[in-house]
Order: C-alpha cells, then structure tokens, then sequence
C-alpha cells in the first residue's frame, strides 16, 4: 500500500488534484484530474464558482478512494490570493466570491489612504499596493454596503474556504493572509489597526495557523461522499507562490527565484520583513513564507498576456506559437507587462498593438512578432526587478531559480538568461504541487526540514540550466526597453 499526499493546487485558470509519494528514488507525482477554473461575468461583476472547485476536488479524492493500492496521508489545498468568501452565521457561503479581476476596486488604494497613510499601511504590513488586494477589496464593498459583508461573520480565503468545506473548521492560514495586506510583517498576526478601519475584528477570521499545521479531518459527509476515512487536512502554505518558493531545488542560498505562470512573483527568501522607504518605493512586497521566512518578491504580469492572446487565436499549441516567434525579428517592439492597459482587456492582442502606437515603435502585425514582443518584454521586466531586487536583497544572487509552468518555455528561459547576466535555472515545472506535498510530509514527520527536502527535489526532478549569451545586444535592448516604458 502507497502511502501518498494529496494535494490540491489551484490557479486562477486551472485547477488540479496530485497525488505525491515519496520513493528511495526521490518524490513522485502523479495526476489525479485537472480542470479549467472559469471566471463567471454577471451584473458588472467577475466571480469565482467556490462549489465548482469544490466538486472538483470530491471528484478527485473519489478517483483515488477507487485505487486499491493507495492510501492517504493527509490533504492540502493552495491557490492563488487575496480573494475570499464571505460566511454567515449559520455556516452558509453568502455569495461566490470576487474575483481579484473584478474592475470595482480600480482607484480603491486612494480611496482607503484619505482614512490611513500610505506610508503607514506599508510600515504594517509591507505588502505591495495592488489595487486589487483583500484590504481594498473589503473597503470597496464597506463602501459600497455590501450585503454580503455586512452579513458575514467569518470571512476565508479561498484556500481556508475549500478546507472548512472539507473539515467543518475554519482557519486563517499565515501565508495566504499575508497576501491580503492585514498582516502585521513583523509580529505576523492581523493588524488590529487596519481591521477596525473596516469595521471587522480578530473574531471576524478563523483560527490563526502557519503551515503544517493540522486544519481538522474530513467530515462525515465528505467522508460518505468520497469513500475515504478521517483523513486530516493540513494548512500547508495556502498561498500557491509560497509552496512553489518551498520547493525551489537551491543548494546555495544566494539565489532568487522567479515562480512563473500566469503571473511571474521574482523574490528572495529573507529571515525578517525589508520595509524600508526604497522597497516602498519601489512596491516591493514581504508575504509570508514557510519556516519563519519572507518572501521579499515583486509581482510582474506573466504568461497572462500569451494566455490572453491564445484564447483569441483558438489555442494554438505553445511550440508552434514559440517557433514563430523565434523566427521573428529581434527587439521590433517593446512593451511594459505591468501597464494597467493589459491588466484585464477585451482585446490583448490590440492593446499590445495600442501601446506599441502609443510609443511611437512597429505595430506587431504577426502571431510571431507579438509572442515575441511579450518573451522579450517579460525578460527585460525581469532584469529590471532584478537589478531593484540585488540593491534590496540581505544576500548576493548569483543564480535565478525559475520555478512553475513557465520553466518549460526554454525560448524564454534562454532570453532571461541573457537579459539578467546570470544562470538560469529551470525546474520544477510542478513546483506548487512539490510544495505542497513536502509541506504534508513535513507535518507527518516523513521529512526533517526544508533544506534536506530541497536537496532531495535537486536529486530527483531534472533541471537545465541556461546560460547568458548574447550580453551586447541584450544590454543594448534594455536600455531602450527603459526608455520606451519609463513613461508607462
């Protein structure tokens, strides 16, 4: 009989179900379903389907109560951040909730800084000011009098919310929190400040808890639904960029990772929150990590772009879209992935071309030249987080471990090898769902600690390097990708 982790990893476009198991041979995964994770547009507003997902992972937790040589050791749950669900009195979910594209918090941060100082709100919890994060959320619909808020007595973040629905408990799991800008970074608890600005309490949230902690065990229900037993539920790091910054495979701590997917999160790992006026500046965000860690990273769009594009042009596979742009000319145009223009377009495709009119550079006219215009983009954005990141980091970084779905795209990966000037590394494509699993193995005691589980990933999983190549022409290339975006 295996003993396995189950773990469920969700994005903001897709969600599956793993099963992890650990061999003499190092860590296994092995897919238990995967499914599409769809943005539901109704009344103005963009909504996640909270029971969808949850059926999904009945679904997969069924799959594996059929496997006669398998056994569960525990569950976890991570997903993307700072949405959440409004619960009442009785229990009951309110409403679906908001989906951090919703446009209702578009000017929110200003909105909530007339009440509380900026420079405040950054000193507490030294998170990046995202208008979409929980803290201007919640001010929105306080401001908008809601009546799901005005209703609920708990509020959970989508990790907390699909484990009560599985166990009956309801926690507040540190590192998903910590996305929400309501933690205090430095005694890493809810900032009782900034909760009586929105009218809510400590006894507003669940049950405090840091990863590895135990949530409870499946209830009755899930337990007659599915098939399986009292399997505990564990809080591993809920938030999916932390379990993904878990399993970066580093055998040298002077590194920084780049976890990319849909969004691209570049950081370092620090012992203690950096909050100075420079990371303020420079919106640089402490969220919570694993084993007393911070993760000082910043948040830069991703493969969304591409995804975004993709959709219009019937889900053409990547290689094929990746061999065109290959072909296409170097360095024709340039944009600026964060610009708010491609935050959630109608129309991705003629917004790149919009920026590139804007700037006065060649309009893309060919699938090639925009995929190539977005790989050359993200690369140059990288290197600039990353020349902020070295004058903020504790500690010299002489590799970038890229982590997450994006590590297979070896095209970009060889560009930001030669946009950064350092080794890149590529792997693990599963990153999330290895974090996950080791932080279940480390609550069940089937591992030690984080350093012999990332030496143990570094073992076992296969990893590329890429080095810089074509320094000259990179270096040229970022200087004129600055001064195409220093306006943007």
């Amino acid at each position: 009989m295996k003993q396995c982790f189950f773990a469920v990893d969700l994005g903001a476009t897709s969600g599956r179900t793993i099963l992890g198991t650990f061999t003499p041979e190092g860590l296994e995964l092995e897919d238990v379903n995967r499914f599409p994770n769809h943005l539901i547009e109704t009344g103005g507003h963009f909504y996640w389907d909270i029971y969808e997902l949850y059926r999904h992972i009945i679904e997969g937790l069924k799959t594996v109560a059929r496997k006669k040589d398998v056994e569960i050791t525990s569950i976890g749950i991570d997903t993307w951040g700072v949405d959440f669900v409004c619960v009442g009195k009785d229990g009951g979910f309110l409403r679906q909730p908001y989906s951090y594209r919703d446009p209702h918090t578009v000017g929110a941060p200003d909105a909530f800084f007339n009440k509380v100082a900026r420079k405040q709100v950054y000193e507490w919890t030294g998170i990046q000011v995202m208008n979409f994060n929980s803290l201007f959320q919640l001010d929105t619909l306080r401001r908008n009098e809601d009546s799901a808020l005005a209703a609920a007595d708990k509020l959970l973040f989508i990790p907390d919310a699909l484990s009560y629905m599985l166990t009956g408990e309801m926690v507040t799991e540190y590192t998903i929190a910590s996305t929400a800008q309501l933690v205090n970074a430095k005694n890493r608890n809810l900032e009782e400040a900034l909760l009586r600005e929105l009218g809510l309490t400590n006894t507003n949230f669940g049950r405090f808890v840091y990863p590895g902690e135990k949530v409870g065990t499946l209830t009755k229900e899930v337990q007659r639904i599915t098939g399986l037993g009292d399997i505990p539920v564990i809080a591993v790091a809920g938030h999916d960029t932390a379990s993904a910054v878990a399993s970066v495979p580093a055998v040298n701590p002077d590194f920084a990772y780049l976890s990319s997917g849909t969004w691209s999160l570049m950081g370092v790992e620090t012992e203690g929150a950096v909050i100075t006026d420079e990371t303020e500046a420079l919106n640089f965000t402490n969220e919570g990590g694993v084993d007393g860690t911070i993760r000082l990273l910043k948040n830069i769009c991703g493969m969304w772009l591409l995804e975004r594009c993709r959709a219009a042009w019937g889900e053409t596979s990547y290689p094929e879209l990746i061999a065109e742009a290959n072909v296409s000319e170097p360095f024709r145009s340039l944009i600026n992935p964060d610009d708010a223009l491609f935050a959630n377009p109608v129309d991705m495709e003629q917004a790149i071309k919009d920026y590139c009119s804007d700037c006065r550079q060649p309009i893309p006219q060919t699938r090639g030249q925009i995929v190539r215009c977005i790989f050359e983009s993200l690369a140059l954005r990288y290197r600039q987080v990353l020349d902020n990141l070295r004058t903020l980091s504790p500690h010299p970084i002489e590799t970038l471990h890229v982590i997450g779905g994006g590590s297979r795209n070896d095209l970009l990966n060889q560009w930001t090898a030669n946009a950064v000037g350092i080794p890149v590394v590529a792997g693990p494509s599963e990153a999330t769902a290895i974090g996950n699993v080791m932080i279940q193995a480390l609550a069940g005691g089937k591992a030690k600690d984080i350093a012999s589980m990332r030496r143990l990933i570094n073992q076992s999983i296969s990893l590329e390097t890429f080095y810089p190549k074509d320094t000259e022409a990179w270096d040229a290339a970022y200087l004129h990708f600055k001064q195409v975006t220093k306006n943007n």
